[in-house]
C-alpha cells in the first residue's frame, strides 16, 4: 500500500478538496483506495455522506487500537474500490494520548502496517495545525501532496510545511518525499493570470523546483459543485478541470507499482 498525505498548514489551502478528487478518481480507475480523514472538522467524512453515530468507530479508536482495525474502515456508496476511515470532533482527544506514547509520529505508520495488503493507496487528509495528529500522518506517509493557495498565504503555508517536513526527517520520524505542491484557487481573468497569483506559483517553483509544482487548480465554482453533488469533474461534464489530478495519478501509478 502507497500511503500519501495531504498536509498545508494553513487553513483553506485545498487538503480536502485534494484529498476528496484523488481518492474518488484513483478508486474509478481501478486502485483500492483507503482515505482517512484525520482532521478534527472530519469535512471529508461529511463530503463522503457519512452521518457517524457516537458508538461507531472512527479514527480515534483505529490510533487506540480500541476496536479491532477493520471496525474502523467503512466502504463509500456507490463505489466498490473507495473506503473511509472516518473522524469525528472526539479526535482532538487523540493528541494526548500521542503525545504520551513516546511513539506518536510513528504510530499512525505501525497502525496501517496490519491493513497494508488489503489496499493499493491510502490518501491522508491532514490537519492544518502542527498538533500530533499532524505529525503521526506525516509520520505515516510514503509521499505528502502540498496543495497550497496561490496566494501570499499559500506561499508560507508551503514554507512551514516544508520546515516541519525536513525537521521530521532530520529526527527520523519519516521517510516521506514530496509528490508535488499543488496550486489551490489560481486566478486567471481569460487567458491571464492574476499578479498575486502568478508571483505566488513562482514563489512556490523557487522553494521546491520546477519539477515538483503541479498544474494548478484554478479558482472556479465547479469544485464546489462536485462535491455538493458527491461526484467527480468529469461526470458534471469539466474534465479539463481534472487535470491536475490526472498529472498526480500516473506518478501514483508509477509509484504503486514500483512497491
Amino acid at each position: 500500500m502507497l500511503t500519501i498525505t495531504v498536509s498545508s498548514l494553513s487553513g483553506g489551502q485545498g487538503k480536502t478538496t485534494t484529498s476528496l478528487f484523488l481518492g474518488r478518481l484513483l478508486s474509478r480507475q481501478g486502485l483500492t483506495t483507503l482515505m482517512l480523514d484525520s482532521d478534527p472538522q472530519h469535512n471529508l467524512t461529511t463530503y463522503l455522506g457519512f452521518e457517524l453515530s457516537p458508538n461507531q468507530p472512527t479514527l480515534l479508536e483505529f490510533l487506540k487500537k480500541t476496536v479491532a482495525l477493520l471496525d474502523c474502515i467503512y466502504p463509500t456508496q456507490d463505489n466498490d474500490n473507495l473506503f473511509l476511515i472516518p473522524a469525528d470532533d472526539q479526535l482532538d482527544t487523540v493528541q494526548d494520548y500521542l503525545s504520551n506514547s513516546g511513539v506518536g509520529a510513528t504510530l499512525l505508520k505501525r497502525r496501517l502496517e496490519a491493513i497494508r495488503q488489503i489496499f493499493q493507496v491510502c490518501i491522508i487528509d491532514a490537519p492544518p495545525q502542527r498538533s500530533q495528529i499532524c505529525l503521526t500522518v506525516i509520520g505515516a506517509a510514503d509521499f505528502l501532496i502540498i496543495p497550497a493557495e496561490a496566494s501570499v498565504k499559500g506561499y508560507g503555508s508551503l514554507v512551514r510545511t516544508l520546515d516541519l517536513l525536513s525537521g521530521l526527517r532530520d529526527v527520523g520520524a519519516t521517510n516521506a518525499s514530496i509528490l508535488g505542491v499543488l496550486p489551490f484557487r489560481d486566478r486567471w481573468f481569460g487567458n491571464t493570470q492574476a499578479q498575486e497569483s502568478r508571483a505566488a506559483v513562482d514563489g512556490m517553483r523557487d522553494e521546491v523546483g520546477e519539477k515538483l509544482v503541479l498544474p494548478s487548480i484554478r479558482e472556479s465554482e465547479r469544485y464546489k459543485q462536485a462535491i455538493n453533488k458527491r461526484t467527480t469533474l468529469s461526470q458534471l461534464g469539466y474534465t479539463d478541470l481534472e487535470y491536475p489530478f490526472e498529472i498526480l495519478i500516473d506518478k501514483i501509478r508509477a509509484s504503486v507499482g514500483s512497491k
